[in-house]
């Protein structure tokens, strides 16, 4: 017969939220296992059970937040049209934003002596969404302009017409989607803040608004 599971993946996920809400009221220095263990209405031992030590409680808090940050950008509507489908996914990020602030807070806040083992946020998958989706719109402008007027001349690259510099697909695709990224994080991290006036659909209107006009303007 299996052995019974002393600690489940509902105590995981419950330490999980209230580790981010601790971090996010108090900053990380304020997270104690005792603590996140009284508040979710466990024992320290099971945290350690769970994850070892204070510091891996605190980078899965970090990953939790990224996979339903994923979550929320998976489930941005697609079609046939790139741009629209660009303006889904900056949308379902304030959606994710909104929903969970404290999480929100944790993936970006940063983690003392987190350097060395978080990756660069251009390293993460939901990233790379964001990246695919600029190549996208991208590739497609190009051809709307006719594949860069067919490389228009012999010697030259037939490398995205829409990049600047002349910038290879891939490197231009980045560039557009961190200035994107920027963006979105600049706006939303204001709202979280109550940094942003007017009503909730006030808000809301003048987000996609901004993010229409200008993220327009990053991709040329």
């Amino acid at each position: 017969m299996a052995r019974p599971r002393l600690h489940d993946d509902a105590l995981r996920r419950r330490l999980l939220e209230v580790t981010s809400q601790v971090v996010s009221a108090g900053g990380p220095e304020a997270v104690t296992v005792r603590d996140v263990a009284a508040r979710a209405g466990t024992s320290a031992s099971a945290v350690y059970a769970l994850f070892g030590s204070r510091d891996a409680l605190l980078a899965a808090v970090v990953e939790e937040g990224y996979r339903r940050f994923a979550d929320h950008l998976a489930a941005a509507p697609r079609g046939d049209d790139p741009r629209a489908d660009l303006l889904a996914l900056g949308l379902a990020y304030r959606r994710s934003a909104l929903a969970e602030p404290h999480f929100y807070r944790v993936m970006f806040g940063g983690l003392p002596g987190a350097d060395d083992r978080e990756p660069p946020v251009t390293d993460r998958a939901t990233f790379r969404v964001l990246e695919r989706a600029v190549a996208l719109v991208l590739a497609a402008r190009a051809g709307a302009r006719g594949q860069a007027d067919d490389a228009a001349d012999a010697g030259r690259s037939p490398a995205d017409p829409a990049a600047p510099d002349g910038a290879p697909p891939a490197e231009a695709a980045r560039e557009a989607a961190l200035a994107l990224w920027a963006l979105v994080h600049g706006l939303v991290s204001l709202e979280i803040s109550g940094l942003v006036p007017g009503t909730d659909q006030e808000r809301a209107d003048r987000y996609a608004r901004t993010l229409g006009r200008l993220g327009g303007a990053l991709l040329g």
